[in-house]
């Protein structure tokens, strides 16, 4: 059971007792991602949470990681479209020193100027390795394409030349806007007690200011009118097909119809986009995979819907066979989505992909750090009490729901397609 408490200034605390091994996983999170960001700063989000990595008030630069790994613990963090967030997993006996961390982290980061503009290099460089990867290029010129007005147009890492032109003061004024106790939720999963933690937590972050609520993203992207096509023609040598629908809200009502849908198309996928569940979707019997990798047109296939605050994109991707045609993948593909949205699924299919996705949110789950992580990514785009609910949402799907997700969603007026053409 999640226990909830609000300090009083802002900060939500979260803290689930899992008595199951002598371990325990924090993690602090932030409602801010590259949708928060305007012209200009694009990747501002992402290079933040680099920058507070490198040293605070009272943490030399030189000793963020070495607090945890003295503990035979892990730490990381990342940034997506909707969040940012840090973790440090660890023996419980260290849990005042990872407390301490990311109070440290939420308020007293330095942002050196030679520290922000090595890590300009740095991530430049990140970014351009992504350009140099087909298919991460493809799934970032569609994902463009499909968004004209909503800022999950921007790719997370920004466009290079944002990154190029931004300053430490860009940076700073970032993290004070967005690192503060009114816009963050601290998660402890573990072997803890719970009262004992919530008095360690006012100790470390009771003090540090409320801060001003940032405000939100209003942009409502509208209605796609036309299909809209991406060819990328560079070196390289396989070719790669990418579908992307813009698709619902985690919240709507038809997000788990269509997350059935995609389970039947590919293989179900949990809603772990930390870990993946860590095991292989079960693609041997979906529809595509039977269609496209059995027959030798494509090496690989996949989806991906992924819970989001706002509507995002349902993608299909497709490794093409060599010797083969993109037209020829594109073609068995969108046949297969015409028979779903025609035919439906059956009884049969639904009740395989309900087995295997109740499957995959126990995958989700496996461990305090997947706990926790779930958790707290839940309050970012809905609220922790959903990450409950995921099964009971489940259940409740319909055929019928199937074949009308289907039906709104996987359209050709809803659609943007990307094709990678290698050349020599």
């Amino acid at each position: 059971m999640v226990r909830e408490t609000i300090l009083d200034n802002g900060l939500k605390v979260l803290v689930q007792e899992v008595h199951t091994a002598p371990l325990a996983s924090v993690w602090c999170w932030y409602r801010v991602g590259s949708k928060d960001e305007g012209p200009g700063v694009t990747g501002v989000s992402h290079w933040c949470e680099h920058m507070n990595f490198k040293g605070t008030t009272n943490i030399p630069r030189d000793q963020v990681k070495g607090i945890i790994e003295k503990f035979g613990g892990s730490w990381n963090g990342y940034t997506w479209i909707d969040q940012t967030t840090y973790l440090e997993t660890a023996s419980k006996d260290a849990l005042d020193q990872m407390l301490f961390i990311e109070a440290e982290r939420m308020d007293a980061c330095l942002y050196e100027p030679a520290d922000c503009e090595s890590e300009r290099t740095v991530i430049i460089s990140e970014l351009q390795g992504g350009e140099n990867d087909p298919e991460q290029l493809l799934d970032t010129e569609v994902t463009s394409t499909a968004f004209k007005v909503h800022p999950y147009h921007h790719p997370t890492i920004g466009w290079q030349t944002d990154l190029e032109t931004m300053k430490r003061d860009d940076l700073y004024g970032h993290y004070r806007r967005y690192y503060v106790p009114s816009n963050a939720t601290l998660v402890i999963v573990g072997d803890v007690d719970t009262d004992e933690v919530l008095k360690k937590v006012e100790k470390q972050f009771g003090t540090i200011a409320s801060g001003v609520a940032p405000a939100r993203v209003k942009q409502v992207e509208p209605e796609q009118q036309a299909e809209r096509r991406v060819v990328l023609r560079k070196e390289g040598t396989t070719a790669y097909w990418k579908a992307a629908f813009h698709a619902p809200a985690f919240e709507d009502e038809s997000f788990f119809p269509l997350l059935v849908a995609d389970a039947v198309m590919n293989g179900a996928a949990g809603l772990n986009i930390w870990s993946g569940g860590g095991v292989a979707r079960p693609q041997r019997s979906a529809r595509l995979y039977r269609a496209l990798v059995d027959k030798g047109l494509a090496s690989s296939v996949t989806g991906s819907l992924m819970p989001t605050q706002h509507p995002y994109l349902y993608g299909i991707y497709a490794s093409v066979a060599e010797g083969q045609a993109l037209s020829a993948v594109e073609e068995v593909v969108l046949s297969e989505i015409d028979r779903l949205s025609s035919g439906g699924i059956t009884p049969d299919e639904l009740k395989k992909v309900h087995a295997q996705l109740r499957a995959r949110f126990v995958y989700d789950g496996d461990s305090v750090t997947d706990i926790a992580h779930q958790i707290g990514y839940f309050e970012t785009i809905a609220s922790w009490s959903a990450y409950h609910s995921l099964r009971n949402r489940l259940d409740t799907v319909t055929i019928e729901q199937v074949q009308a997700a289907a039906v709104k969603y996987l359209t050709p007026s809803n659609r943007t397609i990307g094709w990678f053409e290698p050349t020599s």
